[in-house]
């Protein structure tokens, strides 16, 4: 589904965990790093399109997380023509999208990579918030860098003021989980507000003077 422009509606995954670190997906057989996308299907809301993502490309559903915020109108990228199938070069041009902010309130161990029968991801981590965008694929880094920075605005405390220690260590695909119980979805509740408390507790402590951020950026094009 093109636009009259000939751009795909698009939707974008920012995944913030109580730390505001950021989701990060290594993408299969590649050593490029990215975040949750996906197209939107004829009759879909950005926000259906994306909490359908979610599930697809990482295992989460709904009761799982919460919309922090997403971004005011689409950001569009073009992709190269050596990028594009032959038969429609001169019609596509790119992706539009809408990007969105989610805090997860699930356990890192929900997230499952393998629920579909082709992944888009074999392993994953948390980042801090201001991924390194020399990592991205070319076209797709200023995109990159107009979300992070436009979502920025909805973090509850300064992403660049005292960060916690940060963790390099890869999760990997993991088999199918078994259905979840009544009890257990409570528990997610639970825990969401729990990090809702913790959250208003870090934003009533003064922060540091933020510093300046160096240029951002992320992983590799998604079809």
């Amino acid at each position: 589904m093109l636009d009259r422009e000939g751009f795909r509606p698009n939707v974008g995954i920012i995944l913030l965990n109580a730390q505001n670190e950021v989701w990060w997906g290594k993408r299969v057989r590649e050593h490029s790093w990215q975040f949750p996308q996906g197209g939107i299907k004829y009759g879909e809301t950005p926000e259906q399109a994306m909490f359908r993502e979610l599930e697809e490309e990482i295992g989460l559903r709904q009761e799982h997380v919460k919309i922090v915020g997403r971004t005011r109108d689409w950001l569009r990228y073009e992709v190269p023509d050596h990028f594009i199938k032959r038969e429609i070069r001169g019609h596509y041009r790119g992706q539009k999208q809408i990007w969105f902010l989610l805090r997860m309130c699930a356990r890192d161990n929900d997230v499952n990579l393998r629920l579909t029968d082709h992944p888009e991801f074999d392993a994953w981590r948390w980042h801090e918030y201001w991924v390194p965008l020399d990592v991205v694929i070319e076209f797709k880094r200023d995109v990159y860098q107009r979300a992070l920075q436009e979502l920025s605005r909805f973090l509850t405390w300064p992403v660049h003021g005292n960060p916690p220690p940060h963790r390099h260590t890869s999760r990997y695909l993991r088999q199918p989980h078994a259905p979840r119980t009544h009890e257990a979805q409570h528990c997610e509740a639970q825990h969401c507000e729990a990090l809702e408390a913790a959250v208003a507790v870090a934003v009533a402590e003064p922060a540091a003077e933020p510093t300046p951020e160096p240029a951002l950026l992320a992983p590799e094009h998604k079809e």
